[in-house]
């Protein structure tokens, strides 16, 4: 997490930061990123960097999780418009994912390259680690009626089934740089599969 003299910097040099920054990821993976690049672009001393993040891992994963919350609150807003339809809103999620070209290069580093800890992340876009008093909103917003679920356990292993296929079928596009028309038709294959049901009774 950022330093407290980070967020006491004026608006626009953090932003400027936080710019350079992603510019850096988007060129580079984590691994391979430099901060030299970093505070070149920022206009920096390295001494004032480390005020501001203990490494480059920390500046990293801080945009990282501050994309997901702004994708949660994305999938939250497409929640309610398609009525707590579940399957619809992960459709509309995911076309949307797989059409952004702002973050193409960035988000393809991070899925390439991902860790444990960026997986996490990621699925923090649709739900924390676990649903409780805070998830109420969403879980509110979801229409169970169209779920074979019967209680909250099992509601919050569906979501995780689904934000699997999801980052799964993200990758897969990205590794082999499909088109938005064959990523999203074999993504559409999955869910059906899932909806279907894999196995006869």
């Amino acid at each position: 997490m950022p330093k407290i003299t980070f967020f006491n910097l004026p608006e626009n040099k953090r932003q400027t930061l936080i710019n350079e920054a992603r510019r850096e990821f988007s060129r580079a993976p984590l691994y391979e990123a430099s901060i030299a690049n970093i505070i070149k672009g920022a206009g920096i001393p390295r001494g004032s960097f480390y005020q501001y993040f203990d490494d480059k891992e920390d500046i990293y994963f801080f945009i990282l999780g501050e994309y997901a919350k702004e994708k949660r609150i994305q999938f939250l807003q497409i929640l309610k418009s398609y009525n707590g339809d579940l399957e619809r809103t992960f459709l509309h999620f995911y076309n949307d994912l797989i059409k952004e070209e702002e973050n193409y290069s960035f988000l393809r580093n991070a899925l390439l390259n991902m860790t444990y800890e960026t997986k996490k992340i990621f699925e923090r876009m649709i739900c924390s680690k676990e649903i409780n008093e805070k998830s109420i909103e969403f879980i509110s917003s979801i229409d169970q009626t169209k779920l074979n679920v019967t209680n909250s356990k099992e509601l919050f292993h569906a979501i995780r089934l689904l934000m699997g296929i999801t980052i799964h079928n993200l990758i897969h596009a990205y590794a082999l740089k499909l088109s938005y028309e064959e990523a999203t038709e074999i993504y559409r294959l999955e869910m059906n599969l899932l909806k279907q049901g894999l196995f006869n009774s």
